[in-house]
């Protein structure tokens, strides 16, 4: 009992008998502000929080399963400074994820929700953005970090990890490399619609990462074969892998081409 009730005094009783997992806000405390972990896993959340408070984070730590059990009791809990959800082995992408950070981030605005997951892949960082929160921490980094990283998001910063910028802006770089040779014959959202179609993509694909009707692509696709005087998407594809590997300026590659495709 001696850890136990170590632990349960210095978490502020969220590991107590009663789980209420949320220290009372007419409670010695007053009004501290505090963080929310949501975890399904007990001992990840518990130990989570106990590295946190061992660690200064400067604020409060409760923490319970889920959002839903915090709204039955949030009544009488203090208020919050921040939010951290923890999907560890889950993907941000992964079915009624990126809904229950939507969800989350609208319910609570002036909260910022921090999202802790194992991947650091920059598809679900973007991803978990786009869905309202305002951080993303990959368990790769230290405890250091991760504190830093919550304070960021509560003084009203984005952490991202430095390896995510990099991945960026080199897919920065390199899609404007690509862009160049065709931003001469098309606009720039035909640019965008001819590389998915050099890629292979299919109409709902390409309408759905451009955030367009996939009326609208098949308008951009016929536009796109009347510039390049292609009868299918396949020439297409081919007229533009080839434009791209040559470097041709645009203005001089359809005729060009034309003939030798003929």
């Amino acid at each position: 009992m001696g850890k136990s009730g170590y632990s349960t005094a210095r978490l502020h009783n969220y590991t107590s008998a009663n789980r209420s997992g949320v220290p009372s806000s007419g409670s010695v405390h007053g009004q501290r502000e505090y963080l929310l972990i949501l975890d399904g896993r007990a001992l990840d959340r518990e130990c989570l929080a106990s590295a946190l408070v061992d660690h200064e984070l400067g604020m409060g730590v409760a923490a319970l399963s889920s959002i839903d059990e915090w709204r039955v009791k949030k009544g009488s809990a203090p208020p919050l400074a921040a939010i951290l959800f923890n999907l560890g082995g889950r993907k941000v992408t992964d079915h009624g994820i990126a809904d229950e950070i939507r969800h989350i981030s609208s319910e609570f605005k002036s909260i910022p929700v921090v999202i802790l997951a194992d991947t650091e892949d920059l598809v679900q960082i973007l991803t978990a953005l786009e869905c309202g929160a305002r951080g993303y921490i990959p368990t790769s980094v230290g405890i250091d970090v991760c504190v830093e990283a919550i304070n960021l998001a509560a003084a009203g910063g984005i952490f991202v990890p430095a390896s995510s910028v990099l991945s960026m802006r080199h897919l920065m770089d390199s899609g404007s490399r690509d862009r160049q040779p065709l931003t001469g014959i098309f606009t720039l959202r035909q640019a965008e619609v001819a590389q998915a179609l050099r890629r292979g993509k299919a109409n709902k694909i390409i309408a759905y990462e451009l955030n367009l009707r996939e009326s609208t692509v098949k308008v951009h696709i016929r536009n796109i074969m009347k510039k390049l005087k292609a009868t299918n998407r396949t020439e297409v594809a081919y007229k533009v892998n080839d434009l791209l590997a040559e470097g041709t300026p645009a203005e001089e590659w359809t005729g060009h081409n034309t003939a030798r495709l003929g």
